[in-house]
Order: structure tokens, then sequence, then C-alpha cells
């Protein structure tokens, strides 16, 4: 196999149609992007597999929630107030960058020419050379990599500030661009400091314009808003999944890098449920010898990427994964991925760093996979805790909770607040009502702070119920107390883990890992998709198109089809060499073809896609061979040990 070539991939990608840009023909839009034949194909295939991994097998439960999503939804989940990144503007010619990205792009330009100056490294390596050599729109936005010598000290603090990329605030990102001097890459002007700037698109519902909403950023809120009918679907039993998959919408600032970061976009996300004191997984001990490769905050920190791999049964017990239902998510998104193809080698699981962790977040894993563009995150894996649940309850007052009888009373002793309404409605009046919805939202601690203030007052507080709406508060108003409960039934609001999966980004990372050229041929490329994933799995090549062979086909594409295997029929008059090279590069694993000989004795040859190889056998025998094949029953090296080979010179 020849070294990666990201220009000759696109040019295959661009021929066969996987996807393009949409509305080309008016110029085009950044970030949204058609999918062809073979790309609706290898999605759709993706999207069963994942169906079966965690649906199918984990009993999880489905729902399609709506894409339009009320403003006041969002503005309780947080994503108004915080779905945002750090943007950057040139004032004089009005380009925007985002502020990480391009610190990124930057940095790893001037690594470049640090390592193009030094005489003993003249060459990438092989995993890097594509970010200069091949990434066109990369290079267009960082300038050219000027050959300059870094001392050691700057190189240092240049790769400690792209390993913790992602854990500045927007005031230290600033603080970077001063101190490195990072300009707009194209006129080299100054950039404004970096600003938030919310990544979710705006609508209105109904004629009226009245009711604001956004197109969804996630998924998530429809399963959350459905928790209850969900948990009673399920008989009240916990712990329990729900599963989505559908489009989501994020502005983003400055897309790029193809399907790796877009505007519109499917994504596929569970939803899984977990009393908060008991997050041991039933099914752990199937997985707990799975190895991981794991990028902690305590690697990060330090200013390093490189990973170590531990079994999920050890990260666990070492506390480096939180608790057991987190991390036999990990490993089942980790053998997902390893089943639909992407490389071991070049998947990863890296924690969040502080800063970078989602408001709703206390946990967060992604899996990121290396390809041309570095290393992409495609699957985040969050433990969000209590939160989307409880501010929804807290907003809508619906209890969102599981009931649990218990087997034994349990008695305990909590602080309460107990309101003299008598008192409080006639002296507060107008206010009476935005104070107790204040007090009544108290925890347990805030309670305690509030009693004491009231002691060291001497009966006398004030409270601080917003900015500027402050009140006076006397004992005569309330009683904090502790108060003993004896409880028969457990009432709890669900923890929730998250796994979220990001289907365009999967899908091009696997291209690039399946992606290769045969040797001393870089015009020959193939896409060793594994069979299952594969956007078609057969190629039905007849040699003629002589009337004999009429029949013969039609038979064949009938009984095909019958066996739900995704076929292609290739009669064009391309030569056999040609019509094989055609579909290599869309991946096709297999070609049945039908010759002279086929017609006179029934038979037809099979031939494998990466290795060339084909045998030669009754069509019944070549159609069961074919399903175990698609199914994984059995693999080529057991059907080519099985059956003789057969020989005949593929002519271009």
């Amino acid at each position: 196999m020849n070294t990666f070539n990201r220009a000759s991939l696109e040019e295959v990608l661009k021929k066969r149609f996987f996807y393009a840009p949409a509305f080309q023909a008016y110029g085009g839009v950044a970030g949204l992007y058609d999918y062809g034949p073979p790309g609706c194909a290898l999605q759709a295939s993706i999207i069963e597999t994942w169906r079966r991994h965690f649906v199918l097998e984990e009993d999880m439960l489905e729902v399609d929630c709506t894409i339009m999503t009320p403003a006041e939804v969002l503005k309780t989940s947080g994503h108004v107030d915080k779905f945002a990144d750090w943007m950057v503007k040139d004032p004089k010619s009005g380009e925007i960058f985002r502020a990480d990205h391009l610190i990124e792009t930057v940095l790893e330009s001037r690594l470049e020419g640090d390592k193009q100056a030094s005489p003993s490294e003249k060459e990438l390596p092989t995993s890097e050379a594509p970010k200069v050599e091949q990434d066109k729109k990369k290079k267009k936005k960082a300038g050219k990599v000027q050959v300059i010598k870094l001392d050691n000290s700057t190189k240092a603090e240049y790769e400690e500030i792209l390993a913790k990329i992602d854990n500045y605030t927007g005031a230290e990102l600033g603080e970077i661009m001063v101190k490195h001097k990072i300009k707009n890459p194209e006129t080299g002007g100054d950039l404004t400091v970096p600003a938030e700037f919310n990544l979710m698109f705006e609508s209105s519902i109904g004629p009226t314009g009245a009711l604001k909403g956004y197109l969804r950023p996630e998924t998530a809120q429809g399963q959350f808003l459905n928790f209850k009918k969900l948990l009673e679907f399920n008989n009240d039993k916990m712990p329990f999944a729900s599963a989505s998959i559908g489009r989501s919408f994020r502005n983003e600032i400055s897309p790029r890098s193809g399907l790796l970061r877009v505007r519109e976009f499917v994504m596929a996300e569970i939803e899984h449920f977990v009393d908060p004191l008991k997050k041991d997984h039933s099914r752990f001990n199937e997985i707990s010898d799975v190895k991981l490769r794991l990028l902690p905050q305590s690697i990060q920190s330090q200013g390093k990427t490189e990973p170590i791999e531990l079994s999920i049964g050890e990260a666990v017990h070492q506390k480096i994964v939180d608790n057991q239902t987190l991390g036999y998510f990990l490993a089942r998104i980790h053998l997902f991925l390893i089943k639909l193809g992407i490389q071991p080698s070049k998947l990863r699981f890296r924690q969040h760093m502080p800063n970078e962790m989602a408001h709703y977040a206390c946990d967060c894993w992604d899996a990121e996979i290396q390809s041309s563009y570095g290393w992409i995150e495609c699957v985040g894996c969050a433990d969000r805790s209590a939160y989307d649940l409880t501010v929804h309850s807290n907003r809508t007052k619906e209890k969102l909770v599981v009931r649990e009888i218990l087997p034994e009373p349990i008695v305990y002793e909590k602080t309460v607040l107990e309101i003299h309404q008598k008192v409080f409605g006639p002296t507060l009046r107008q206010n009476a009502k935005i104070v107790e919805e204040y007090l009544t939202n108290l925890n347990e601690d805030q309670l305690e702070s509030l009693k004491k203030a009231l002691e060291d007052g001497n009966g006398i507080t004030t409270i601080s119920v917003a900015e500027d709406q402050n009140y006076e508060i006397t004992s005569k108003f309330l009683t904090v107390k502790r108060q003993t409960f004896t409880e028969h039934v457990r009432e709890y609001v669900p923890n929730v883990i998250e796994p979220s999966f990001g289907i365009g980004r999967i899908l091009y990372s696997l291209i690039e890992h399946v992606y290769w050229t045969r040797e001393g041929s870089e015009q020959r490329a193939v896409l060793s998709f594994p069979a299952r994933i594969a956007p078609f799995k057969c190629l039905l090549v007849p040699l003629s198109h002589h009337p004999s062979f009429t029949n013969l086909i039609q038979d064949i594409s009938t009984r095909l089809r019958k066996l739900s295997i995704p076929i292609k029929v290739d009669d064009s008059s391309n030569s056999i060499g040609r019509r094989y090279s055609r579909n290599d590069e869309l991946g096709t694993p297999f070609a049945v073809t039908i010759d002279f000989q086929s017609v006179n004795d029934g038979t037809v040859t099979l031939r494998e896609r990466d290795s060339t190889k084909q045998i030669r056998e009754q069509v019944d025998t070549i159609l069961q061979v074919l399903k175990d094949l698609v199914e994984d029953n059995t693999t080529w090296k057991s059907v080519i040990a099985t059956y003789p080979e057969f020989t005949q010179q593929e002519i271009d």
C-alpha cells in the first residue's frame, strides 16, 4: 500500500459521488453537503450496524422527535446561554475565524516549518504528511509554511498549547493570540478579541413569529422530555436507555475539513437512565477485558498527548473512568467503531478537560479517530448526571422521577423550609411569588446557609433573587429546621449516561482508514470496507451483451436481491479489469462474473476485492458463499481454503 494522499482520495469520492457540496450550481454554501448513491448506502449501513449493535443488543427504546424546538426548551436546557464557540474577526476584511482552530492551524504550521528547517527531519511521517501536502483548504487559511527554525522552549510551548487547546477560556485564547502574534493568515491583519457566538439556528414557529424556536442542536432534549412516557412503557423498570437517530444543526463559525465540521448532520444518540446510587452495569463483566487507548485529564494537563492502554475493567478500578456504566459504553463504542473498519491504532478515548466540559456534563470522554486532519472527535460519551431532567422538572413543575418501593423503610434527617404564608404573602405582596420560588429551589446546603444568616442577623437577612433584586427576609416569614423522615418509597431523579455519535464524521474517518492504492498503480484506488458495511455488497459483471446471458443475469440478480444483498450490475462496454477497478473505488467487496462458460455449465466466478483472487463454482454454491460472507458467517480466507482458486488474468 502506498503513502496516503488526500487529494487522490477526494478525487475518487468526487468521481464516484459519495458526497458533494450542496447547491454547487449556485456557488455552494460552506458546511452543507449532499450525499450521492454510495454515500447514502454507506451511511445507511453504518446506521443499520449502529441499531443492531446498540438498540437491538441493548434492548433500547427508540424514539423520533421533532427537529424544530421551542426556544423555552433550549433556554431551560442551557443551550441558549451556553452553546457557543469563541470567534475572532478581521475588522478590515470582515473575515471570521474560530479562535481555537485558528491557533491550532497557525501553531501547527510553525511547527511544520521547524521540522522542514531541521536537516535530520526533511520528510514528514506518513500520518502527518497530508496536513501540509494535501490539505488545500487548511493551507489556504494558514498561508504557506515558512521554513523557520524554532528554539526548543518555543517548540515546547507550542506543543503544550496544542495539547491543552480545548481547555482555554476566551480570555486565555486572546492572550495566546497576542503573545504569539497570531493574525489573519491571509492578510496579516489584526483580529478582534475572542467573542462568544451561539451555534444554534434561530427560527420562528407559526405565522405571527411570536413563538421563537431553534433547529435542534442535538436529539437529546426530545428524549428527556419523553422520559415519563418511556419509563411507563418500560413498566417502570430501571435502568433503561432510549435512542434516537436524526438530523441536528449547528451554525459553525468556519466550516472546514469536508464532512468533519458541517452545519447540518446526522446524529445517533443514546440516553441511558440510571440510578445515581447504582452506577454498576449488569453486563460489565462481558467487556471488562476490552483494552482501550485512554488519554485522561492527568496526562493532558502535563502537556502530553500519548495515551495509555488499559483494560476498561482496570480503568474503572483505578477510577480513571468514573463508573461501570460509563466504562461499559466506552468499551461498546470501541467495539462498534472497530466493527465498522476503524483502525484500532488510530482510535483513542480522550477525557474532557474541566474548562472544555459541556455545561450539562460532570464527566465526558470523546472517541477520537485519527485522520489526515488530525485527531477528530467522532463520539462523545458524557455523564450528564441529573442535569437535564432536573432543570426541565423545575421549569415545568412536572416530576421527572423514579419511584422505588423499598424492602425496608429508610429513616433520615433533612433540612427543610417552612414558609409562614399568613405573614409572608401580605408582607412581600407582589414580590411574594418570585421570592417563594427562589426559596423553594434552595438545596440543603443553601438552606443551612440561610438559617445561619438569620441567626447571625438576629432574625433578619437579605437574599439576592436576581441581579438588582434584593429582598429582606425575617424569621417571621419562615422556619428552617432539621426534620426526621421515614421513607417507604424512594423517589429519585435518574442520572444519564449519553453516548452521542456524529455519523458523518465516522463515515469520513472510515473512508480514510480503508482507502489505499494497488502496488505500482496509484490510479487503481481501493476502499476496503468490511462486507457488512460496504455500500454495495456485490458487483454482477456479464462479459458480453450476447442474448444468451440475459436470463442468467436476471435470475442471479433476482436471487441476490431476495437474499437482501445490495448489488450493482455493470454491463458497460469497458474491459472486465476496468469494471473491477471502478467498483473497487466504490468499495464493493465481491464480484460475480458471468461468461460463456456460465451459459454452458451454470458456473460463475466470485472475485474478492482486496486480494483479487477468484473461485469458480455452481451458481447455488456461489450465492450461499456470498450470503455467508456478507453476514460475517465466514471469511474469504476460509473460502479460499475450501474451494480451488480460479486463476485468470484480469485484463485492463
